[in-house]
């Protein structure tokens, strides 16, 4: 795993606090599936739009935060190391109940937020980060192979094979082959491009019909096709359907603690209807990342109504939960940074409050365990006293950050 120097980043000097600044705690940058071609991309849109903290949470590879690190300093920019996992609670996998994936009982994503251990991970997380990293390379060289072999038997041979796929991402974003962790997108956008290239608007139309078992909506349309070969060919029950594998929660948990972070669970609340019985209502959330031991959470507000939004953050924050927000860019639209409400509904006020004390905190967590002090969970369980002396922290140190750029 490669290691990098953080001593920048450990190096920062406080400034004065000026109040709310444009924030985003949670991205997905180059090679992991994402909007941008380059972290130059995602870090210049941040500028532009006046982003003063970036959170990346990348999947299992994180050489990509050397270079984000160096330029979100350059440019004033705060930046957040962060890291996305998916993990399995068996018990609600046995009794049904949904976490915050809405196909899938069990399955819970959970982020990390300040992992600056990445840098020199300690020898048990490593371990850890080498099994989910092997696991899921076994999974993805099983899928390509089966969706090479579903799509040929319907005429649409490609040639195309696990290794194939990552040197073209290699390529793409101009990284080292090493770097890259295949996820469903790039496999199904991989597929999709051969296809293309390859077959006629009306061959393809014909063929992935037989292999869709109906016609696809639009044999011209690159990403709903990528979205089609998903649905219809990779997902549970379908011909290239491989079974995942994953750690179980307290795992999850006690890697992104290994590393240095904050667990905070990704909520997607109205995101999905019916909303996952793990979130049904603001107050089972509440209880049950409780029960977790869970002190952070964060929202994507681009899949919520404001009103939904107003009413699970004000309740988790009035819990003491400290709740962040991000956009995730983990498909290929180029939406903008600054997080947004669903259909670009303005995210209501008192959210961005607390939106923004997260990222304060975030920050203020990261900074001092590079300096070698207690890290937000040292601190006593759900105390107010703690939030509001980390978020200031926080507050001062991204205030401080236009005059740390060099």
């Amino acid at each position: 795993m490669t290691m990098f120097n953080l001593i920048e980043l450990k190096n920062l000097k406080p400034g004065a606090d000026t109040g709310p600044k444009k924030n985003n705690a949670h991205i997905h940058l180059p090679p992991n599936f994402s909007a941008f071609n380059y972290v130059e991309d995602a870090l210049e849109d941040a500028k532009n739009e006046g982003i003063r903290l970036l959170g990346a949470s990348n999947y299992y590879d994180y050489s990509v935060y050397r270079p984000f690190v160096q330029g979100a300093l350059q440019r004033g920019i705060y930046p957040v190391l962060g890291m996305e996992i998916v993990s399995w609670i068996d018990e609600l996998a046995t009794t049904g109940v949904k976490i915050n994936d809405p196909g899938n009982p069990g399955k819970a994503y959970i982020c990390g937020k300040g992992i600056v251990g990445i840098a020199n991970p300690r020898p048990e997380a490593k371990e850890t980060l080498n099994q989910i990293r092997e696991r899921d390379s076994k999974r993805s060289a099983k899928m390509v192979a089966k969706m090479e072999e579903a799509l040929s038997l319907v005429g649409l041979k490609t040639g195309l094979t696990e290794l194939v796929v990552t040197e073209s991402i290699a390529r793409r974003h101009n990284v080292s082959e090493t770097t890259v962790v295949l996820q469903e997108r790039h496999i199904a956008m991989a597929f999709q491009q051969a296809i293309f290239a390859k077959y006629s608007e009306r061959e393809r139309e014909q063929k992935l019909s037989e292999a869709f078992g109906k016609a696809p909506k639009d044999a011209t349309n690159e990403v709903g096709i990528q979205g089609e070969l998903r649905s219809y060919l990779m997902k549970a029950g379908k011909a290239a359907y491989i079974e995942e594998e994953f750690i179980s929660i307290e795992d999850a948990l006690q890697l992104i603690r290994d590393l240095d972070g904050l667990p905070c669970y990704p909520t997607l609340a109205d995101g999905v209807v019916p909303i996952c019985g793990f979130e049904e209502t603001p107050e089972a959330l509440i209880t049950n990342l409780k029960k977790l031991g869970i002190r952070t959470a964060e929202f994507i507000p681009g899949r919520n109504e404001p009103a939904v939004l107003k009413e699970y953050v004000t309740k988790m924050r009035q819990s003491g939960i400290v709740v962040g927000a991000g956009t995730e860019h983990n498909t290929l639209d180029r939406i903008a940074i600054e997080p947004k409400c669903v259909k670009d509904q303005p995210i209501p006020d008192e959210c961005q409050d607390v939106f923004w004390e997260a990222a304060c905190l975030f920050a203020a967590h990261q900074h001092r365990i590079l300096n070698g002090q207690p890290g937000f969970e040292a601190q006593e369980a759900y105390n107010e006293e703690a939030i509001k002396l980390f978020a200031s922290e926080g507050a001062a140190l991204i205030g401080g950050m236009e005059n740390n750029v060099k």
